[in-house]
This record gives C-alpha cells, structure tokens and sequence, in this order.
C-alpha cells in the first residue's frame, strides 16, 4: 500500500483523483468577488469618516488572511506536512480577532441594524468563500502536481 493511500486525506475528493468541478470553482469564486465587492461598495457609501471605512475595510484584508492561513494550516496537518503549533494558533487567534474586532465595531457604531447585519453577512461571506477558493486552488494543485508533466 503506498503512502498516499494512508494519508489522512484519503477520504476527501483530491486523494481519489478528482479536482473539484468547475461549477464549484465558479460559485467559490462568484460569493468571494459577490462577498468582497458589497462589503466595499457598503464602506464607499456609507456615512462614516474616512477612518472609519478604513478600519472596516482592514478588518476584512485581516480577515481573509487569516482565515486562508488557518485553512492552509488545518490542511498541512491532516496531510502530514509539519505545521509549527505557534503558527496554529496565531492562524486560530488573528482569525477570532478579525471576527471580534468587526463585532466590536459593529456594536460600538451608529449604523442602523440593517446595515450592521449587511457588512457581517458580507463578512462572513467573503471569509467562507476565500477557504473554499484557496481549497480549490490547493486540490487543483494537487492535483495536477500528482498526475505530474
């Protein structure tokens, strides 16, 4: 039996040969771009100060890259590459903390409720979408790295 067969991955779609399908590619890539692109146009209308957009706007840049990071770190480990815990767990904290410094902004600003509902659905949206976009990235890679030139 080779090594591949007794990886922990050997349950998920890329350990069988197969990449995601296209429609699944183009839906991670549409909620990511639909997720991204409403949270922004939200921030460039809103009545807010310039600081503040700039706050909202980092929150989500810190965001997507933690919760890519802490994808990327989850799935080097379920595949056997050597993740550092600190690395781990800086993924785990900077991913609660661009969810608690969104929460807090949100409580703490003088927006309607509507629209504190629409910049955390957009949030999360883009936050999912980002994993299932930078996964699709990685089982394509995978992929084509195991079928070779």
């Amino acid at each position: 039996m080779s090594n591949h067969a007794l990886s922990p991955l050997n349950s998920h779609s890329t350990a069988r040969g197969s990449s995601p399908s296209p429609a699944f590619v183009a839906a991670s890539w549409a909620a990511l771009f639909s997720g991204v692109i409403a949270y922004i146009v939200g921030l460039w209308n809103a009545a807010m100060q310039l600081n503040e957009k700039g706050y909202y706007f980092t929150v989500l840049s810190f965001g997507l890259y933690a919760a890519v990071s802490l994808q990327k770190a989850v799935r080097d480990r379920l595949e056997g590459i050597p993740v550092t815990g600190i690395y781990y767990g800086i993924s785990w904290a900077a991913l609660v903390l661009s969810i608690l410094l969104l929460v807090t902004g949100l409580w703490n600003a003088t927006l309607l409720h509507s629209e504190k509902g629409f910049y955390a659905m957009s949030f999360v949206l883009s936050l999912f979408a980002a994993v299932s976009v930078q996964k699709n990235i990685r089982d394509r890679d995978h992929q084509e790295f195991s079928e070779g030139p």
